[in-house]
């Protein structure tokens, strides 16, 4: 009797009792190295891309913050190597005290109010019906979608005086007094204050739409079983929702404190840093060193090492983080 074919025993499940020719021989393995470089070839034009937007400009940056860098250099197209001459100046100005100070004080507050004001949003669009879900959505996005300088030219008008919507609604509220007449951008704790309220109002719609997102690929399988526990709203809050939204957290923490720390627009438009340098950050005053005092090379100086600073900080941010994690 003959022995059955190879391929008839894999069928029934038999184990072959030799090595298996391929089922096609005319077609040849994939190499395995081949397949181990094909995720990085892939990324290769992202890659690409990502070196010609922000890589050279980095590049040239740290350049120009080593030479000495000015009005006669725009003119002639020649610039002198000056070494780390401008890197001690700014180490040396008076002014880099206050202003590393306002700048942490200022990012941490509007990543704060922004994270917090988003979350609090997220879970009120899981919480309401559709139809308002949808309204809350689309106001969302239409605040998003906003370019910065109108949405600053909107908020300049709102706080201006004599024809401010703002400053005629409190008058009206027979609370504070008459305020038609007052500048709260000319004052330091309202101007502060103003910008916050800018800042954190275009920032929170992408908190809030990537909370909701997060909030709901959570399962409610884990938040019938924590209300059967009788865990309440807060401790289902802190035990179900936070720990699977960690991940989404880290992510939006991680991108405000970037986008806050380098906040110039609003800050420019509404107050240019004033008053009495009240709202002048890193990135107001390099713009101000470079282009006020027509020393370029200090303006670059100070943007790298508001570059390095950052990276530190959100470094240490994401370690301890992730180390947190892992403990827990």
């Amino acid at each position: 009797m003959n022995a059955p074919p190879t391929h008839a025993l894999r069928r029934r499940g038999a184990p072959p009792s030799g090595p298996v020719a391929p089922a096609d021989p005319g077609v040849a393995p994939r190499p395995r190295r081949r397949r181990q470089l094909q995720p990085y070839i892939l990324l290769v034009p992202a890659v690409v891309l990502l070196g010609a937007v922000v890589g050279y400009p980095l590049v040239r940056l740290g350049v120009i913050s080593t030479q000495g860098f000015g009005l006669r250099t725009l003119i002639t197209g020649r610039a002198t190597s000056v070494g780390g001459a401008n890197y001690s100046a700014i180490l040396h100005d008076s002014q880099l005290a206050s202003v590393l100070v306002r700048t942490v004080v200022f990012a941490a507050t509007l990543v704060a109010g922004t994270v917090v004001i988003g979350f609090g949003a997220a879970l009120m669009l899981v919480a309401v019906g559709r139809r308002l879900r949808v309204a809350m959505m689309l106001a969302l996005l239409g605040a998003w979608a906003m370019p910065t300088v109108a949405s600053t030219l909107v908020w300049q008008w709102l706080f201006q005086p004599t024809y401010g919507v703002v400053n005629w609604l409190l008058t009206q509220l027979h609370v504070f007094g008459d305020l038609r007449q007052h500048d709260f951008l000319a004052g330091t704790t309202s101007g502060f204050v103003v910008v916050w309220l800018l800042v954190v109002w275009i920032s929170v719609p992408f908190v809030t739409l990537t909370l909701y997102a997060g909030l709901s690929q959570i399962p409610g399988d884990y938040y019938e079983a924590a209300a059967i526990d009788g865990a309440g709203y807060l401790r289902r809050l802190r035990t179900v929702t936070l720990p699977f939204l960690r991940p989404v957290l880290l992510l939006v923490t991680v991108l405000s404190v970037i986008w806050d720390f380098n906040v110039f627009n609003q800050i420019w438009i509404l107050t240019k840093g004033g008053p009495d340098g009240a709202t002048t950050t890193i990135a107001i005053w390099s713009f101000t060193k470079a282009f006020a005092s027509q020393s370029y090379g200090q303006g670059a100086a100070i943007a790298v090492f508001s570059v390095v600073l950052l990276a530190v900080l959100i470094g240490w941010w994401v370690r301890r983080l992730v180390l947190a994690g892992e403990e827990s």
